[in-house]
């Protein structure tokens, strides 16, 4: 794997957007954000409809819960597996660890930075796609340095408009309806 740096040959991934973090409890975790950092509102997802997931290549039936709010200009993703299909969350919380995952970083050229990574010798981890072709995200491995997993998100389509709803929404929060059910 490339050294991340400013080279124009190297993906650009300065400027994080997302921090995610895998929790056992996604629950718990929202009402620790919630009384414990004042971070909310939390947009609820307890069943991710995902239009494909693959771990290493192969198919996975992955179920996940999610939850996203921001704290500032960073959204905080929390996720859950809910099942044993194999996914990157899953090892993580095998392995022992309950805490931040991955940093995500958002684009609107997603194919061009996914291409770029990949002929840099960056191997994707797990893969998927949520509410169409614009909604893909990719986990690249990064082994060599844990706890650095980078994620790369599409956001030309409707997930950057939500993303961009619930950090106008979090600006102005003022502490109620902490948890919003997202179906």
């Amino acid at each position: 794997m490339g050294r991340q740096g400013t080279d124009r040959n190297e993906p650009d991934f300065r400027g994080g957007c997302q921090n995610g973090y895998v929790v056992r409890d996604i629950e718990a975790a929202m009402n620790h954000w919630i009384t414990g950092m004042g971070v909310g509102p939390w947009f609820y997802i307890e069943d991710v409809k995902t239009d494909w997931f693959r771990h290493r290549g192969q198919e996975s039936d992955a179920k996940m819960s999610i939850a996203l709010a921001n704290s500032g200009d960073l959204q905080i993703e929390l996720i859950q597996p809910r099942n044993e299909a194999p996914s990157m969350y899953r090892e993580f919380l095998d392995a022992g660890h309950e805490r931040l995952q991955h940093m995500s970083y958002w684009t609107e050229d997603y194919q061009g930075l996914y291409n770029k990574a990949l002929a840099l010798g960056y191997r994707v981890g797990h893969e998927g796609c949520i509410g169409g072709e614009k909604g893909r995200f990719a986990y690249f491995n990064t082994e060599a340095h844990p706890g650095t997993v980078i994620e790369i998100s599409d956001i030309s389509g409707g997930k950057g408009r939500t993303f961009g709803h619930i950090r106008k929404v979090a600006e102005g929060w003022d502490g109620s309806d902490p948890i919003r059910i997202i179906k």
